[in-house]
């Protein structure tokens, strides 16, 4: 059994790694860090009208932040009880799809996330990385709440 835990350094994420660690103790996991390039981001928030840019050195640091967020994120799983190794990747279409994409790479038994609780007119307009793993997946996914999310519905 492999899963897969998308991992973006929030707390929810840091919740969603201990939680699955304590139920799945000594399972091997594949922590997931997605970064995105600089130039494809300035694409999206301007609708392409922008003149290309080289962005080479920039999307270098960026790669090499996620790295690291990726190795915390297997360090917290490590020390939760799982046999994890850190995997970043450059976002191919949009999180939730690079997500996805890595699960069948590494044939994932399991996706885990955790989840930000947008709501109301934001998800509407953004959705969640999390909603669209669950929809899209095709292979089980856990999605964990956060301490603050568990304590409202309390």
């Amino acid at each position: 059994m492999t899963i897969l835990i998308a991992y973006d350094g929030s707390d929810d994420a840091t919740a969603a790694i201990a939680f699955v660690g304590g139920l799945l103790k000594g399972q091997s996991a594949v922590v997931l860090s997605v970064w995105e390039r600089l130039a494809l981001a300035s694409l999206r928030g301007s609708a392409g009208m922008i003149m290309p840019v080289d962005t080479t050195e920039e999307d270098a640091a960026i790669e090499a932040s996620t790295r690291e967020l990726a190795e915390q994120g297997a360090r917290l799983a490590k020390e939760a009880g799982l046999e994890a190794t850190a995997r970043w990747e450059a976002n191919s279409l949009a999180v939730w799809a690079t997500i996805v994409e890595i699960a069948d790479d590494v044939n994932a038994s399991l996706i885990v996330t955790g989840t930000r609780g947008l709501g109301g007119v934001k998800s509407l307009l953004l959705g969640s990385t999390s909603d669209r793993v669950l929809h899209h997946a095709g292979r089980p996914v856990l999605i964990v709440p956060s301490a603050a999310d568990v304590d409202a519905n309390s």
